[in-house]
């Protein structure tokens, strides 16, 4: 399995890894032979192995927060193809990582188009269910940003067409973070990432979830520079989980 991993930390600690519980949501295992299911146990064990290395450079470090962006299939939120991080580190840099994700629907012309991600793209990449299993606990444990809503709606989206619990946490916007900032933009160019790329001298490539996550960090560190504030002031802690069941 092929996670695709955009950056990767020089240093890895495994330590920190979380624990795997195999859940079946309905239906039978799909092998009745023991024989056959104990090689699938073993084949399984396998591709979260690999999820767990890409997953290291994340592991290995605590972040002051995490900004988080999805790129979809289709107009479905729950098809989301790639998930990006950017971490923001204490010194004021920033990690990227994204990860492709096999979206099991199909991808339409418009948003291929729009992120350059197709089928063949995907192809080899996790589901979302097994990747989000990896990333949930990361996430968690961190304050999360968002470019607008519409992540956290895909996020929710995907967690209840995979029959997951859809994660009860706060997510800020580093929109409204951009407006408080900048509020001369508004009228004037707006507060999406295409014109703050300019009107802030970003560089990432629009449309990229790894990419448009670095960006939504930074917009959030060049906020606290301008408006002369403490982190927690635009970005507050992690605050008590409340899972959304998915009924």
């Amino acid at each position: 399995m092929n996670a695709h991993p955009t950056v990767l930390a020089s240093s890895c600690r495994a330590e920190a890894r979380p624990t795997w519980v195999v859940h079946w949501w309905g239906g039978t295992p799909p092998y009745e032979r023991v024989d056959l299911l104990l090689d699938w146990l073993d084949h399984l064990a396998m591709e979260l192995d690999d999820l767990h290395q890409v997953m290291a450079p994340l592991w290995a470090e605590d972040f002051r927060f995490v900004a988080l962006d999805v790129e979809t299939a289709n107009r479905e939120a729950a098809s989301i193809c790639q998930i990006g991080l950017g971490c923001a580190r204490g010194d004021g840099s920033v990690l990227t990582w994204s990860s492709y994700v096999n979206p099991q629907m199909a991808f339409t012309p418009f948003n291929t188009e729009l992120h350059g991600i197709g089928a063949a793209t995907v192809a080899g990449a996790p589901v979302f269910s097994q990747l989000w299993a990896v990333l949930e606990p990361f996430l968690a444990r961190h304050a999360l940003v968002q470019h607008s809503r519409f992540d956290e709606k895909a996020i929710d989206a995907a967690c209840l067409h995979h029959g997951l619990p859809r994660p009860g946490w706060y997510w800020v916007d580093s929109v409204k973070v951009a407006r408080k900032a900048w509020p001369e933009f508004k009228g004037n160019g707006g507060h999406g990432l295409g014109h703050l790329k300019e009107a802030l001298g970003l560089e990432f490539q629009h449309h990229d979830a790894g990419e448009d996550a670095r960006a939504s960090a930074q917009v959030v560190l060049a906020a606290q520079d301008r408006l002369g504030v403490g982190l927690a002031d635009l970005v507050p802690p992690p605050k008590p989980v409340q899972l959304k069941l998915p009924f």
